[in-house]
């Protein structure tokens, strides 16, 4: 007993012991073409450098930039990040920045900053932080409900699914309206996954009572993606049913 008391004690001492990276915000959004800058505190200095990398959903990270903050400069970049478009700064010693100038919608991600604890022996990163870029000028996504099968009318729930395509960042909004008002239950929405094109795909369904369907009542499904809206309609009278 007091043996396995002493591991779990030592485990918790370990646990504790892990440098502690907050970032802020949590979450941003910015138009096309301005700058956003995201912090990175690192709890304690122990002369490391702190690395960034960009996550899109369903994909690997993807690293960014290294920088330590003696440096005037980042020391390294990662394949397809450039200094024109991305840098880092720090504040203090424990205090970093990312930098990205000139955002574009593709810049859209979670950025996660990183570096080594000494005293866990391992690597630890932030909670990440969410950039949102918009642009008027992007087009809508492709947006398509599919309808109820036969099989489903005859049971007492009917799920729709409302195809998403063609968005042109990993991050919609999908809402649900039912005879215009929004409804959340029996809502799921999936991750976003790229497509071959390099825009990106996800989909979404709504369960109702079939009692709800067969009110013929009007179903429609809403996505926003960088800033730029579009919307499918739906009822049972459309499906011939």
């Amino acid at each position: 007993m007091l043996a396995k008391s002493f591991i779990l004690i030592t485990f918790l001492s370990c646990v504790s012991s892990v440098k502690v990276l907050t970032q802020k915000p949590s979450e941003v959004t910015k138009e096309k073409g301005n700058s956003v800058t995201m912090d990175c505190n690192i709890a304690k200095d122990e002369t490391k450098y702190v690395s960034w990398y960009k996550q899109l959903p369903n994909a690997a990270p993807q690293f960014v930039l290294s920088y330590h903050h003696s440096h005037n400069s980042p020391n390294s970049y990662g394949d397809s990040f450039s200094s024109d478009h991305f840098t880092s700064k720090a504040q203090s010693d424990i205090d970093y920045q990312l930098i990205i100038n000139n955002v574009d919608v593709r810049d859209s991600a979670v950025y996660y900053c990183n570096t080594w604890d000494d005293t866990a022996k391992e690597d630890v990163f932030g909670q990440g932080t969410k950039l949102l870029v918009t642009d008027s000028g992007v087009s809508p996504p492709v947006v398509n409900i599919l309808p109820s099968s036969s099989e489903d009318v005859s049971s007492r729930e009917v799920t729709l699914v409302c195809l998403i395509n063609d968005v042109s960042v990993g991050f919609a909004d999908v809402r649900w309206l039912v005879n215009g008002n929004p409804v959340t239950k029996g809502v799921f929405t999936g991750s976003a996954e790229q497509q071959p094109n390099e825009k990106f795909k996800l989909s979404s369904y709504l369960t109702i009572d079939t009692s709800e369907w067969q009110k013929d009542k009007d179903i429609t499904c809403e996505v926003t993606a960088a800033g730029s809206k579009t919307s499918k309609r739906i009822k049972k009278s459309d499906c011939g049913q």
